[in-house]
């Protein structure tokens, strides 16, 4: 392949000279790529014709483990509160009496016994090549308790947000952040990243914990809140990808909501930049006769169209008025959640508004995994498959993954995107023109969060002075950030040109270190070591690690998140070096 850069000179890997290299890469970002043909390959008709083995296969199999799973909830639902909380209390005493029959020495680092596939995430989950020590956390599924009183819901961390959302939305009561995909957990959410159209109010779905409960190394079990003498643990623990500690229960948040919820699709166009524009008065309103959303996101489907959309709780009596429009998203034979926004481009239709049920609008993203299943099955959002086998869908992720193989998994890591970037809403204009000048993906999602300004430094923070600037949706406690959602194959690719993945995601991560973004944790990384601790802030997780006994016993988050494969020696000098470091202060102290 042929660039107009030269490939020598920004080699990802920066072991040699990281700080020239880092600068010689700021200089060539905005360079434009020019890309060679790129030749067929066996495992492009393989990804072709995938959608064989799904139909026939996965789906089938699909809808099994959706059954299973939901006949498990049906029959947890029915256990006494009392009895559920009696079995989580004698399941965490058998992490507890598991992790004390650990001889550091020879058993190596502890991790969880689900099987790498089973996560959500699109990196490969490699990691526990270097641990042995295997805890089997497989039996926290349930919802402990739903509390109206107090507006906490206490549930495992298992806990899978459809789980939630079907015990919740009939009380008219909902946790503040709900993650489209119904297959995300609670305790993936709260160790990793969660976000939702109502991220512009609540922050993220870490930000809606009330209180965490966790098995520490040494076995101690305690319950950390904001404020309590457990509260530095309890703001470590988001983004640490539970390298902290076993997450067995958490309170989060609940909100009272109504059952539908009215939905304005708004047809913008222009340029990227105008369109960011058009987002930002959707998330932050100029006019103070509009108020703010209850929910908001923005698909952009090119260059130069995009629909906005504002969601506002609504009673079902004002749903039902005549002359209003429901719509039941939900239907296995409904149009795919986005391509029905997109129609509001079409020429003669523009603004419109209807109703959809509540716990429908939640998962409007869930059956189509927002568009990746166009790629996966090029025909399923046809009228023909909907009515057929639309209530088949989605494939598990969790199969797709476990099934595509060595070359298939290799093949989207480099033809292929899956990204989430935090960036200051005041940036999503750069961030949309440098994702269509080096990768092409359309459509991209925009969801607001607010970050907020927290009594200790975080893996994310704001940046520094937001408060004194305060910018377009900004406050004195958060920055208005936006993810920048860019889930598709490039352009570049389906006109037959080369892509390099690799390249194209160190590119973007550069990008973000110069411009305080984030890069969300489950998804493909190229970071080197001092490159994601230029993203993230360590200070206060490594306080954690070594207050908590972490160190010797969990992998840290950047070997954790690392690409490739980890060694266990590797990991092992690395926590040596650690633990050789914390013995040394202490000796100064």
């Amino acid at each position: 392949m042929k660039w107009r850069i030269d490939s020598e000179m920004i080699q990802y890997n920066q072991a040699k000279e990281p700080a020239a290299l880092s600068g010689a890469m700021a200089e060539l970002q905005d360079q434009p790529l020019v890309r060679g043909k790129r030749k067929t390959k066996v495992v492009d008709f393989l990804v072709q014709f995938r959608w064989i083995f799904v139909i026939f296969f996965l789906l089938p199999i699909s809808a099994l483990l959706y059954l299973n799973t939901y006949l498990s909830v049906v029959w947890s639902g029915m256990k006494p509160e009392k009895q559920r909380q009696t079995e989580h209390e004698e399941n965490v005493r058998k992490v507890v009496r598991r992790l004390k029959q650990r001889d550091p020495k020879k058993d190596g680092l502890v991790c969880t016994a689900r099987k790498p596939w089973i996560a959500v995430g699109m990196r490969n989950v490699d990691y526990k090549r270097a641990r042995h020590f295997e805890v089997d956390l497989s039996a926290f599924r349930n919802i402990l308790e739903i509390d109206a009183d107090r507006m906490v819901a206490k549930v495992e961390p298992l806990v899978n947000m459809g789980q939630l959302t079907r015990a919740t939305c009939p009380m008219n009561l909902s946790i503040a952040v709900v993650s489209e995909l119904e297959d995300l957990t609670v305790g993936g959410l709260i160790n990793g990243y969660g976000i939702e159209g109502s991220s512009h109010i609540y922050g993220l779905f870490s930000d809606t914990v009330v209180a965490v409960e966790m098995v520490l190394a040494d076995g101690r079990v305690v319950r950390a809140t904001k404020d309590n003498e457990h509260s530095d643990l309890f703001y470590g623990v988001p983004w640490s990808q539970g390298t902290l500690g076993f997450l067995v229960s958490a309170e989060i948040k609940l909100i009272r909501i109504k059952e539908y919820m009215r939905v304005t699709y708004t047809p913008v166009r222009g340029s990227l930049r105008e369109m960011a524009q058009d987002y930002a008065d959707a998330v932050a309103p100029t006019d103070p006769s509009k108020a703010t959303a209850d929910f908001v996101e923005g698909l952009v489907f090119s260059e130069s169209e995009g629909v906005m959309m504002t969601g506002v709780y609504a009673s079902g009596e004002e749903a039902r008025r005549k002359g209003n429009k429901i719509n039941n998203v939900g239907w296995w034979f409904k149009p795919w959640f986005y391509q029905h926004a997109q129609t509001a481009l079409v020429r003669g239709k523009g603004e419109f508004v209807e109703y959809i049920p509540t716990r429908q609008y939640y998962h409007r993203h869930t059956r189509s995994l927002f568009w990746e299943c166009k790629l996966i099955l090029p025909f399923a959002d046809q009228l023909w498959f909907r009515l057929l086998l639309g209530w088949l869908m989605p494939p598990k992720i969790a199969l797709l993954k476990a099934t595509q193989g060595e070359a298939i998994r290799n093949y989207y890591h480099d033809n292929h995107v899956v990204q989430d970037m935090l960036v200051p809403l005041y940036k999503v204009g750069d961030a949309l023109e440098f994702v269509h000048r080096e990768m092409e993906v359309y459509p991209v999602w925009l969801c607001p969060h607010r970050l907020f300004k927290l009594p200790v430094k975080t893996m994310i923070y704001p940046e520094a002075g937001f408060e004194v600037n305060q910018r377009q949706g900004d406050t004195r406690y958060a920055q208005m950030f936006t993810d920048v959602g860019v889930y598709y194959t490039p352009a570049c690719v389906f006109r037959g040109e080369e892509f390099d993945g690799a390249l194209a995601v160190h590119r973007l991560e550069q990008w973000l270190i110069r411009n305080h973004g984030y890069e969300t944790q489950y998804a493909v990384t190229e970071l080197n070591e001092k490159d994601f601790w230029r993203m993230f802030d360590a200070s206060h997780y490594d306080l954690c690690r070594r207050k908590y006994g972490a160190v010797g016993t969990f992998m840290s988050v950047y070997y954790k998140s690392k690409k490739g494969r980890k060694s266990e020696t590797e990991v092992r000098e690395a926590e040596a070096a650690i633990l050789l470091d914390t013995a040394e202060q202490e000796d100064d102290d």
